[in-house]
Parts: structure tokens; sequence; C-alpha cells
């Protein structure tokens, strides 16, 4: 395991205002709900950052003992709505199956990463997925109209997030598409990315996001940033494939 790790690392809990009235998210607390691949994951590279982590599962806190004691002091496991609660930003990394059991009021107002992808052999047929009339991440935006729903991390194995992570300026660094409609959400996601070793692609709004679905160009494979623009721009539409 090759986490990027700043040894003096210490986060800043809570919202801050800007002079202009612009709210800033300092991330102190990431609710991670999903303790899958992904979600086991990201709960390491943030507390290789320096932040605290309350994480859930659909089995019960005392189902992640291992977890946590692997991940040391800032972690803690919690319910899906307990975690919700406490992340300054939460991480939803369940089967796209599950997104209706995603808490709706703890996350108002909170930026929400979406890691998820389609795929109907585990999440039945949907089919305003089928026919690309929308987006997994606009699905979860609708679910939670008063967050801001980002997506991200849906691109890369999960191994990979603690392997591939390089310091900011690395040549040929690993980048990580993010796409959403709010242009502080995807700020406030872009900084976490960094922290964790990433360069950042934005592919726009979060429609935007089917450019790296599975199957396109870049759902997979290890791109620098303008590599990853390439594929962005070459995605094509599941009817064109």
């Amino acid at each position: 395991m090759n986490i990027h790790r700043n040894a003096n690392a210490k986060a800043t809990p809570g919202p801050t205002t800007d002079a202009d009235g612009a709210v800033n998210v300092n991330v102190g607390t990431i609710g991670i709900l999903g303790a899958g691949q992904i979600g086991s994951q990201v709960a390491r590279l943030a507390v290789a950052a320096g932040h605290d982590v309350v994480i859930s599962n659909s089995r019960g806190p005392e189902t992640l003992a291992g977890l946590v004691a692997e991940l040391g002091p800032r972690a803690r496991a919690a319910t899906a709505e307990e975690a919700a609660r406490a992340g300054d930003v939460v991480v939803v990394a369940i089967p796209l199956k599950n997104y209706a059991q995603v808490p709706v009021e703890p996350l108002a107002g909170k930026v929400v990463i979406d890691t998820g992808n389609y795929y109907p052999q585990r999440d039945g047929r949907i089919p305003e997925l089928d026919d690309e009339s929308t987006t997994t991440s606009e699905r979860l935006q609708g679910r939670l109209p008063r967050s801001k729903v980002v997506k991200g991390f849906n691109h890369i194995y999960a191994h990979e997030l603690t392997e591939h992570g390089r310091p900011a300026g690395t040549p040929d660094r690993r980048a990580l598409v993010i796409a959403g409609d709010d242009a502080g959400a995807k700020a406030v996601v872009t900084k976490l990315l960094d922290a964790f070793g990433f360069d950042t692609v934005d592919a726009g709004l979060l429609r935007e996001g089917w450019r790296i679905q599975r199957d396109t160009p870049g759902y997979g494979p290890r791109r620098n940033a303008e590599e990853l623009r390439r594929d962005l721009a070459a995605a094509k539409r599941y009817v064109e494939m």
C-alpha cells in the first residue's frame, strides 16, 4: 500500500465564510456511507490526509471493528444516519440499487460525493439509465435536493486509490474526474482529491457524468489530466457503441 501521506496533516473542521459571503467547507470529518472496496479505501486516504472518518455499512457498526482498528483513532463506525450527520463532506459508496436508503435530512446543505456506477446485473434494469436520459449522480441529486452532489471516485479500481496517489506537481500524476452542478462543491472535492494524491479533471455539470461511466475510454485505465480530457472528449453514448 502506497498511500500518499502528510505526516503533519491536520484537517480543520467546520464551515467558514469569505468576506464576500461565500461559504467554504473546511473538511474536518468525512462521513462514508458504505464500507466496501471503495468506501474503505476512501477512509484510508482520508485518515492519511488528516481527516476524521465516520463510516457505516448495511450490517451495523459492530461489524466494522476490524476496519476501524486498522484506521486508528481518527475513525469510528456508526449508522448511516450518524455518518451522514457527522460528515462535513459525505461519500456515498453503496450499490446504486440501495440509493433509496441514503438519508436525506442529515445531508441537507452538504457536499455529497457519488461514487456510483450502474450495473444492471446487480442493480436491476433502470429505464432512464438504460436510455441515458439521466445519470446516476442526477438520480442521487434528485433524492437529495438540498445537497450538493459531485460525481467522483467512480472510474478507478479500489486498490489503486491507495497505490497511485502522488504529491502535487509530480510529473504524470494520475487524475480523476469530477462532475457537478455547484462550483463551490466541486472546489471542495478538488481540494480533497489533491490531498489524497490526485489531479482533477472537471467534466462539467452532473449531466456530463456519462462521459466517465462504464465502457467509456477513461473508465478504469490510469490517466494523467491531459489523457483523461481526451478520453472524456472521445466518450460515446451506449447507443453509439
